[in-house]
């Protein structure tokens, strides 16, 4: 017998409706892991995006536990102060650190939140918050060299996915997926000692974001028989062929673990949230902007304003709390009801026809086990994610259509996906109530280590 091996494969947003229902005869690789695996929707992190729910699922931490709630988050109680989550903020093991410290080899290679890079006995290949490819994003420095002439210059991730250049950027979705695969075939053929590897794949997530509306029928921007139809599955039928390559390579003693951090869907429009609270009274502006602008851009009344939020594909809202923030207005013992009157609020919006929109929102002690760091005192999912969170001020509506930072045409959705497959066992088949944080206890316990007892998640048997 041969020693426990485990390889991860990271396909970031990839969903449910195209991997597993509609599509799935598509993808003969895949759907052979489904016929032969334990497979179902993961339920991701609040919130359901990229940072933090990577670091989330390879460490057992819910986002409150490791204190941080996105790629932006506050550095203080000050209005002006954000900071972004890079490798440094996870102050937990992930799974490469705990099969570090018995002696097991790991290779990393595009995990979120890896940069800076750090010490990993193995091969670590830092992901796409890298600033770029001339900077440090390897352990050991020198692997930085062996990758470029590898991968004839490796890409981090492409260039603006949110544009309207739809041809350029199909193009750069596939010369940046082709090059990742060719450095973790590279590190197949060439490296024979791992225990773990894992690797993460961006491409999903940025296709759907760039053609999400040419694929989905129910999109309302969807066009029958655009140029683009089918450019998502079709790349998915690519990845099929890709990852048939790499499982090629495994012996019978590696398990597979294929998985998202989040699923996708179509983004109806956006849901102006600093507007919604400058209309109703909570947040106030030295003047009204003349154009559309960040908010972090305008000058705002603190001492006259009761909330104010961020946006993006989730809302989080800020109370500004008296003794807390600087120039607080709401007294600590009228917190709890003006937050209380903000969830009623948003969770009883409706569209401009007058349907309920199906917001959800949360309080995030209701969520997480601790509350580190400076979490926002209300998470929003506009429409369960259908709208998106938009921060800009100066539209003069609630609603858009556009999206603020550029052609974007689905949201996240709060399910991912996993495939898990033993060569040398059957699956259990399509499985209910799998999450995020499954995953840790899980790895943890297949390579016999013991799971501390402060870990979240169970053990998925597979």
């Amino acid at each position: 017998m041969g020693k426990k091996r485990a390889f991860i494969i990271g396909l970031d947003c990839a969903t449910p409706q195209i991997l597993f229902d509609e599509y799935r005869d598509c993808f003969p690789v895949l759907s052979s892991l489904l016929d032969k695996g334990t497979w179902g929707e993961l339920n991701s992190t609040i919130p359901a995006i990229t940072v933090p729910a990577w670091s989330c699922m390879m460490s057992g931490r819910d986002p409150g536990e490791l204190g941080f709630y996105g790629f932006r988050n506050r550095k203080d109680r000050s209005y002006d102060k954000l900071i972004f989550a890079n490798s440094s903020f996870v102050k937990y093991n992930r799974v490469w650190d705990y099969l570090t410290e018995i002696g097991k080899q790991s290779i990393v290679i595009g995990v979120p939140q890896t940069y800076p890079p750090s010490k990993v006995n193995g091969y670590l290949a830092a992901s796409f918050l890298t600033p770029d490819i001339n900077s440090n994003y390897t352990y050991p420095p020198e692997f930085k060299e062996e990758i470029k002439k590898v991968t004839d210059g490796y890409m981090i991730d492409v260039e603006d996915f949110r544009t309207e250049e739809k041809s350029r950027l199909l193009n750069d979705i596939y010369k940046m997926t082709g090059k990742r695969f060719r450095l973790v075939n590279h590190m197949l053929d060439t490296r024979k000692d791992w225990d773990f590897f894992m690797f993460v794949e961006m491409g999903v997530d940025r296709i759907h974001h760039g053609f999400w509306k040419y694929h989905d029928r129910n999109h309302p921007k969807y066009e029958p028989g655009n140029p683009f139809e089918n450019s998502i599955i079709d790349y998915y039928k690519y990845l099929d062929t890709e990852i048939g390559s790499l499982i090629n390579k495994l012996d019978d003693d590696t398990i597979v673990i294929v998985i998202s951090d989040h699923g996708a869907q179509t983004m109806i429009g956006g849901i102006c949230l600093n507007e919604w609270l400058y209309e109703n009274g909570y947040l106030k502006f030295e003047e009204y902007p003349v154009e559309p602008v960040r908010i972090e851009k305008v000058k705002i009344r603190w001492n006259e304003t009761k909330a104010w939020g961020f946006g993006g594909y989730y809302g989080r809202i800020f109370l500004n709390v008296k003794d807390r923030e600087p120039e607080g207005v709401i007294a600590p013992g009228d917190y709890e009801k003006v937050r209380d009157e903000l969830k009623a609020a948003f969770e009883t919006m409706k569209d401009e026809e007058g349907n309920l929109l199906g917001t959800k929102v949360f309080k995030p002690e209701d969520i997480y086990r601790k509350v580190n760091g400076i979490a926002p005192d209300l998470f929003i999912y506009f429409g369960d994610l259908r709208w998106r969170s938009v921060g800009t001020v100066g539209l003069k509506s609630v609603y858009t259509y556009e999206n603020d930072t550029g052609p974007d045409d689905a949201n996240h959705a709060q399910n991912g996906i996993v495939i898990l497959f033993d060569p040398k066992k059957k699956g259990t088949g399509r499985s209910e109530n799998l999450d995020i944080m499954d995953i840790t206890p899980t790895l943890l316990d297949y390579f016999g280590l013991n799971i501390p007892t402060d870990l979240q998640g169970k053990k998925i048997k597979f």
